[in-house]
């Protein structure tokens, strides 16, 4: 099965894997399943990055490349995703995480999520 991890699943997987949730981690364990990563996730921490959070300190061009390293595959936004984007109900009004879903419904991939809101949207999306 395809999982595309949405922002947080893949900050957990590379620097806090105590916080990741047991469904989850059980999902990225399994061999039969292939992880991938979107560029608006990569978009999101650079842009978090540059506001100088305290409480913010993933390097994104580091996340890049462990994800890569650990042969995770990595899904460019096309102008498809962001058509897509149009169709979804405002149930959640962050940018990053309609382009996720967008691109999981348009790919037919599964959307891996942890935020509640982001799994009321129907469609491949599973809350773990």
């Amino acid at each position: 099965m395809k999982l595309l991890l949405d922002t947080h699943l893949l900050i957990w997987a590379a620097y806090d894997p105590q916080r990741m949730p047991a469904k989850a981690q059980a999902l990225l364990e399994d061999p039969d399943n292939e992880l991938m990563f979107s560029a608006a996730s990569i978009w999101e921490i650079t842009i978090k990055m540059g506001l100088r959070r305290d409480d913010f300190s993933v390097n994104p061009r580091l996340l890049r490349r462990g994800l890569l390293d650990n042969l995770y595959t990595e899904l460019a936004i096309t102008s498809d995703h962001a058509l897509f984007v149009d169709t979804l109900p405002m149930i959640h009004k962050d940018p990053f995480d309609r382009v996720l879903i967008a691109q999981a419904c348009v790919e037919g991939v599964t959307l891996l999520t942890s935020d509640a809101l982001v799994a009321k949207y129907s469609g491949p999306v599973s809350l773990v």
